[in-house]
């Protein structure tokens, strides 16, 4: 089965990504508005036993904190995408890593890059004049982390939560 670890903003943020979302991103239907933190891997019954573990883990290890979301970008010419960049913390860094380690660890094709998608699988055309018309739009949005999710694909291509994973770690 196919697996995904991700959290999700607050409504707020979900309802500005989602705005986007509509016109520019298929899988606008399939997932909301999230930020990944481990991309989709294949998991059988035994791995998913030592996964659950290795996040519960995880979630005591890492308080809760503040993330923001300060402006557009794009991950072109690599891939035609557009996205809300999250300003990159010690937190969130850690917290993929942690995620992204032991059981769970897998080389990764591209360095890990926090964001929030809101145009994917686009002509680049298209993307070029959507980038261009939003790009100078400051976001200045922010939301607390104080839990991520590890989510499963069903047959129809959506994504749904398996587990969540509340952050318990102390803030020092």
């Amino acid at each position: 089965m196919k697996y995904g670890i991700a959290f999700f903003p607050d409504k707020k943020i979900q309802d500005i990504a989602n705005s986007y979302r509509k016109r520019y991103d298929p899988h606008y239907a399939l997932i909301p508005p999230h930020v990944t933190l481990k991309e989709a891997f294949e998991m059988d019954d035994e791995g998913l036993s030592q996964a659950n573990s290795h996040l519960e883990k995880v979630s005591r290890e890492i308080a809760p904190f503040l993330i923001h979301f300060p402006k557009l970008s794009t991950f072109h010419p690599t891939n035609n995408v557009i996205y809300i960049a999250v300003e990159e913390t010690e937190a969130i860094k850690s917290l993929h890593e942690k995620i992204n380690s032991g059981v769970l660890f897998h080389e990764r094709r591209y360095a890990y890059i926090p964001h929030l998608t809101i145009g994917q699988e686009m002509p680049e055309d298209e993307l070029h004049d959507v980038y261009g018309s939003l790009r100078m739009k400051r976001f200045e949005l922010s939301t607390w982390v104080d839990r991520f999710h590890l989510m499963y694909q069903l047959e129809n291509k959506s994504w749904t939560i398996y587990q969540t994973y509340l952050l318990r770690g102390s803030s020092e």
